[in-house]
């Protein structure tokens, strides 16, 4: 993964977005890193991932009893509310 500094990333933004498409970017400001930028494409990879994820801890949490419907849900949140 390249770095990058926040003013270059300005300076040179269409270079940038032509380097994304090959790999993440992690942008520095004053040395430390603010922020990565990824293409489009990776960008959904994390996000399939991320679902997976979730998927996998509601399946986990399921089994374990300790999943509650949204129905359930909403009428502990309003009960809260009230």
């Amino acid at each position: 993964m390249s770095i990058i500094t926040a003013t270059e990333t300005k300076n040179k933004f269409g270079k940038v977005l032509l380097q994304v498409a090959k790999e993440p970017i992690t942008i520095e400001k004053s040395g430390s890193p603010v922020a990565v930028i990824m293409s489009y494409e990776e960008y959904e990879h994390y996000q399939v991932l991320e679902d997976c994820f979730w998927g996998e801890r509601a399946v986990s949490s399921r089994a374990q009893g300790g999943y509650i419907s949204g129905a359930d849900l909403l009428n502990k949140i309003q009960k809260h509310i009230d």
